[in-house]
């Protein structure tokens, strides 16, 4: 039996979003965007996944901006939003966000824009007052930050970091990287005061290359594309009408269905690290406690000290599990993960984070063979000595 815990990196798709797929892909053959019978059906059911989509937001369709994924997402909004600002705008971030959020950050900077990035403490939680020298300087259109960290599941104090923009004396716009809370952590988009957002239809058991923008009604987003009048001319191209239909039945489900998904996930992790951390000899968990609140429901990254996290990552494979490294891997070797610098790490801990993380049909006795493979991996605790190490 192979054991899959990198629900954070992809998740099945659900039954209801296959079902909406194939529906269309076999129904529909017409062009959204043509005027005859077929094109009207497609766009009937591209408005109908723009209105279900919306509804799980809590949001008006017309806030509702389709791409292929959450990495155009986040870049729409950064480079848009700031471009749109005119010359000299910047923007500010944090230490653990995104790669498709920092990657944009750093573009922007080469371009001569002011840039901030606020540091995390040990447990990974962002220090909101550090925005405060880019809300002072009155150069920063823009606040991006992750509803929820794809590494060591920590969520930010958002209410907190509203209140600040909200005080601020030119406030900018506020984008959450919602990618990893989507069906996990309420967001509340409108209360929040939330202007921009991303998601991704395939961590909610939606299809890959689908996502979502929410874009406040009033928020101006110089294009990253030309050529075409869809998606209100932010998004150009004939959409994947079958695609998004699909996501827009995720999406609902996932939304509905957060409670019970959280309170379940939460269960799980706190099990898993209660045996890892009896079990498995040398290793740490990374971020908040499991019973805090700003944890990421199911989500758990384990510091393995003295191991690299790729080649454990392929020894769990050949065992039967199936996992991430906190890292990212580059040219055939992993490097020092930016999150877990981030926490003060050095570049070996850096090396060797491991990331398990829960989706819906996880299984306690999944969980369960998991600990053994790891205990067999990476050598169990003497049950009389006590040695377990934890942060």
């Amino acid at each position: 039996m192979r054991i899959y815990l990198d629900h954070n990196a992809t998740t099945g798709l659900r039954p209801e979003a296959r079902a909406a797929l194939l529906a269309v892909l076999d129904q529909l053959g017409g062009n959204p965007s043509s005027l005859h019978a077929s094109g009207r059906a497609a766009r009937q059911v591209l408005d109908e996944a723009r209105e279900r989509t919306a509804g799980a937001l809590g949001v008006h369709e017309d806030e509702v901006v389709f791409t292929s994924g959450g990495t155009e997402s986040n870049n729409l909004a950064l480079l848009g939003a700031v471009r749109a600002a005119g010359a000299g705008q910047g923007l500010a971030t944090s230490a653990i966000e995104h790669s498709s959020v920092l990657g944009p950050a750093r573009r922007l900077e080469r371009e001569g824009r002011p840039l901030w990035i606020a540091s995390v403490d040990s447990q990974a939680r962002v220090r909101v007052e550090e925005f405060g020298a880019a809300l002072e300087d009155g150069r920063c259109a823009l606040v991006s930050v992750m509803a929820a960290n794809n590494e060591v599941g920590v969520c930010p104090p958002l209410d907190e970091l509203a209140s600040l923009l909200a005080r601020a004396r030119r406030r900018p716009l506020l984008h959450v990287d919602g990618v990893q809370a989507l069906g996990r952590v309420e967001l509340r988009l409108r209360e929040r005061g939330i202007d921009l957002a991303s998601f991704s239809a395939h961590k909610v058991g939606g299809p890959v290359g689908v996502g979502v923008l929410y874009k406040r009604n009033g928020v101006t987003l110089e294009p990253l594309m030309y050529g075409g009048e869809q998606e209100n001319s932010l998004r150009p191209g004939t959409e994947n009408v079958a695609g998004i239909a699909a996501a827009s039945v995720a999406i609902e489900c996932a939304v509905r269905e957060r409670e019970a998904f959280a309170a379940r996930a939460s269960k799980l992790a706190r099990d898993l690290w209660g045996e890892l951390g009896r079990q498995i000899a040398r290793v740490s968990l990374l971020g908040p406690p499991l019973d805090d609140a700003a944890r990421l429901p199911g989500t758990i990254n384990v510091l393995a000290h003295g191991q690299d996290g790729k080649v454990l990552v392929m020894r769990l494979d050949l065992e039967g599990l199936e996992c991430s490294a906190g890292s990212a891997c580059a040219s055939g070797s992993i490097e020092p993960s930016h999150v877990l610098r981030a926490l003060g790490l050095g570049d070996d801990d850096a090396r060797a984070g491991l990331r398990l993380s829960a989706g819906r049909v996880t299984t306690w006795r999944e969980l369960q063979e998991a600990v053994d493979i790891l205990g067999r991996t990476l050598g169990r605790t003497d049950a009389t000595s006590g040695d377990s190490a934890r942060l």
